[in-house]
């Protein structure tokens, strides 16, 4: 089996050595770098199908190896794995081009879930899925339908694209720009207007469930949040 390989930087060396080790135990090859500097190195010399960031490191910062990397490659999934936790935190790693952002501390499971759906969405084998269960809701992308009990709403074409494109990222903050390239094909002012039309029109459709709900971080993207 193909062991996907990931770029873990982290600066605490017993930390660092527990993450190594989950996720080697699941078939998960990793090069740990205990600083910023080495990181950049190794993802010049190497080719990785994810990174993990700290950001508070020796020499260089996460956030300005984050940058980096994504000036180099704009596809790899980058998640940053930090004790930093206030929302001005986020949002800059985010603007950075992150993918995801864990705060410390977290569980392995939890992480080892984000990065699965990060490289199944990086697969151009992953299987499509056309039925979602969202909450109480049943999404159709077939039927482009929604179901919540007895009470069906037929979508429009556009609307079943992006809730499909939600459900495929769900628990994910996708950036605006990715989700009008890939459904507009284009990024501008007036096709960004649209894409806040359409997803105030599914916030409205997934209402009757208050643990649905699409959130957005603003100037960076939106999340579709399922609470248990």
């Amino acid at each position: 089996m193909k062991q996907n390989k990931i770029l873990l930087v982290e600066d605490d060396p017993a930390l660092g050595f527990v993450i190594k080790d989950n996720l080697m135990m699941n078939n998960f090859a990793v090069e740990l770098c205990d600083n910023g500097e080495l990181a950049l190195e190794a993802f010049e010399n190497g080719v990785f199908e994810l990174c993990i960031l700290d950001i508070m490191l020796p020499k260089i910062d996460g956030f300005a190896v984050a940058e980096r990397i994504r000036s180099k490659n704009k596809q790899i999934p980058i998640i940053f794995l930090s004790a930093k936790s206030l929302n001005e935190d986020k949002i800059a790693g985010f603007k950075l081009g992150a993918d995801d952002y864990i705060t410390k501390p977290f569980s392995m499971e939890e992480l080892i879930c984000r990065i699965e759906v990060f490289l199944k969405r990086s697969s151009p084998n992953a299987d499509l899925q056309n039925v979602w269960e969202i909450g109480n809701y049943t999404f159709n992308n077939s039927e482009i339908s929604l179901k919540y009990k007895d009470e069906l709403i037929q979508l429009t074409r556009r609307e079943s694209e992006l809730l499909q494109f939600l459900c495929e990222n769900k628990e994910v903050v996708t950036k605006r720009e990715e989700i009008l390239m890939k459904l507009w094909g284009e990024d501008d002012y007036f096709k960004g207007r649209s894409l806040d039309v359409f997803i105030s029109k599914l916030r409205k459709y997934l209402s009757k469930d208050p643990k649905v709900d699409i959130i957005n971080y603003h100037g960076v993207g939106f999340k579709l949040e399922i609470k248990p």
